[in-house]
């Protein structure tokens, strides 16, 4: 399955100018069967829940990363009500989120 794609019209520099770039670097490493640390579950988690093209990828310059192989779907229970976000895992959303959580729900 290809998990990366351009996503604008106009003009974009060549994938391979991007290999210095975190998620072309986590993307590669994911396609070669590696394993993420916990940094990087916490990079790959913020920056998906930080961004507006999309909720399982990270943008960069016009090409999407998409991480949907990586990534859950959990309910936040939060301040009276219920969020969703994408996310490696719970430990990496609770780095993410600020103030008093209180319930994660993963939903499969």
């Amino acid at each position: 399955m290809d998990y990366t794609r351009k996503f604008v019209e106009w003009d974009v520099p060549a994938l391979s100018t991007l290999n210095g770039c975190k998620a072309y670097q986590l993307r590669e490493r994911l396609n070669n069967g590696e394993k993420l640390d916990r940094s990087e579950k916490n990079w790959l988690t913020e920056a998906i829940n930080h961004n507006t093209y999309s909720r399982r990828g990270v943008p960069v310059m016009g090409w999407l990363f998409d991480f949907t192989d990586a990534v859950h779907l959990y309910w936040v229970r939060q301040y009276g009500r219920i969020t969703e976000y994408y996310a490696t895992d719970k430990t990496a959303l609770r780095n993410i989120l600020i103030g008093k959580v209180d319930k994660i729900v993963e939903l499969i």
